[in-house]
């Protein structure tokens, strides 16, 4: 009996499904997010024909989102041992590999999907991410290039190219296809519904130009700096921002009012968003202008050194510390630690551990053993002025990339940044430095998805350090 037979052989008075209604099925609950459907369904078409190649794949797809990756990858493995010419299995395979850390793996799929389907922009694409992982960035760009010959539309594709151009330090090939990240999917309602232009760079009238905060709280801080230049040929533009963002952006010169609503912005003649500033005032690697541009007022940074003074050991360093990012950033499984896996720096007698860590991961301080006595200031932090004055009081942050690291640099913090061996593009690569943030320092993974000695060169540094107090703070 052929699986088709068996899919719809049924006891006498039970409906027949067919199997290519089944897998249909399999695939929209995945795509709609109904993994635990999904996963019943996947279960039982597997019980019956549990060597169906499609249903393998698919079953694994979705094993996959419900964080059984070891299951996905050998549900697909098999499926593509039995159908080792279906391009769409090295295609998906790609993309698990990567997921999983496997970037060997990932990268021999990539190549095997286009040499399968070579039209395939889908396939050239999934391809660029590896090679981005792998931080082969040349071939990441041809690669994109490829996807985008075949499908010019493919938002995603010029994206990625334009993250691989960036990361390289090629900033003006970069900015001007990282123009397509407005027509990424999860862009969506980043900008308002208006028939105006994006603006050109052009003098306008005071007023008349709206520049948006668009894309994360990072992003924003970063590019804020490029408000003043904008305002010089722009006066008071009027800025639209999360009301989160406005205590920090009310800080830098030149605006003429905050919104946080689009029918409260008036009118205007152009709208930039703020990660488009840099392409306009061409800024590459080394005219970035500088850090400092952001401060915590004064009479809150008294107030907060009162509350360490009562609250940290005299005598210690205080080091801040932020072990975890947003969940729903796209890469969040490769710069997200566990606040355990920070143990060397713990083990250190002479500092204090100060946590401004937001969210959830504020619970794993409920589990904290070491050496350096831990103070939680997570729940006590209102906002990213508070960050900032605690920053003031603290001899160094220790951090993972995220938004708490953009705002001590824009405010000159001494930090280290621990980072992934494939990082965002705004670190570039070999250097230990940041022409964004002078009072940054890098470190890098050695291995993809392996803090293993990353912490340990942060700890090693801090004892070499000479002893002392961030300025401002008492020593």
């Amino acid at each position: 009996m052929s699986d088709a037979q068996q899919a719809n052989a049924a006891p006498p008075g039970k409906q027949v499904v067919p199997l290519s209604e089944a897998l249909e099925k399999l695939s929209r609950l995945e795509q709609e997010n109904k993994l635990a459907e999904a996963d019943d369904l996947a279960k039982r078409m597997l019980a019956a024909m549990p060597e169906h190649p499609h249903i393998l794949h698919l079953s694994g797809i979705v094993s996959y989102r419900n964080g059984r990756v070891e299951e996905a990858i050998e549900r697909m493995e098999k499926a593509q041992a039995l159908s080792p010419d279906a391009p769409l299995y090295p295609r998906n395979m790609c993309e698990i590999y990567r997921g999983a850390g496997r970037l060997d793996d990932a990268v021999r799929a990539g190549y095997r999907a286009v040499e399968l389907a070579p039209n395939d922009a889908r396939a050239h694409f999934n391809l660029a991410l590896i090679l981005y992982e792998r931080l082969e960035l040349d071939e990441a760009v041809r690669v994109a290039e490829k996807a985008i010959e075949l499908d010019p539309e493919y938002p995603e594709a010029h994206f990625e190219k334009a993250e691989a151009l960036l990361l390289a330090g090629r900033m003006k090939e970069g900015w001007e296809s990282y123009e397509w990240r407005f027509k990424l999917k999860q862009a969506e309602g980043m900008l308002p519904k208006t028939d105006k232009p994006q603006w050109d760079g052009q003098p306008l009238p005071p007023g008349r130009l709206l520049i948006i905060g668009d894309q994360g709280f990072g992003d924003c801080i970063q590019f804020g700096r490029l408000i003043p230049w904008a305002a010089l040929l722009c006066p008071q533009p009027v800025v639209a921002c999360s009301a989160e963002l406005m205590p920090l952006l009310r800080q830098i010169p030149g605006v003429g009012k905050f919104v946080s609503r689009w029918e409260d912005t008036g009118e205007y003649d152009a709208y930039i968003p703020l990660s488009g500033l840099p392409r306009l005032a061409g800024i590459g690697t080394d005219n970035v202008p500088p850090a400092g541009y952001l401060a915590p007022p004064d009479a809150l940074v008294k107030e907060w050194a009162a509350k360490l003074d009562l609250l940290c050991p005299k005598g210690k360093k205080r080091i801040a510390l932020v072990w975890a990012g947003r969940p729903t950033h796209k890469n969040d499984k490769k710069r997200t630690l566990q606040l355990k896996q920070f143990a060397p720096l713990f083990a250190r007698e002479d500092i204090c551990i100060v946590t401004v860590q937001k969210g959830d991961p504020i619970a794993q301080t409920g589990s904290y053993y070491g050496r350096a006595p831990l103070v939680n200031l997570g729940p006590e932090i209102s906002d990213f002025i508070d960050t900032m004055a605690v920053l003031r009081n603290v001899h160094r942050l220790v951090t993972i990339d995220t938004s708490v690291a953009h705002v001590a640099g824009a405010m000159g913090a001494p930090a280290s940044l621990v980072l992934p061996k494939a990082p965002d593009w705004r670190w570039l690569l070999g250097r230990e430095d940041t022409p964004w943030y002078p009072s940054i320092k890098l470190y890098r993974q050695e291995q993809a998805y392996d803090w293993s000695g990353v912490i340990e060169r942060v700890v090693a540094e801090l004892q070499e350090a000479q002893s002392g107090a961030y300025p401002g703070m008492e020593a």
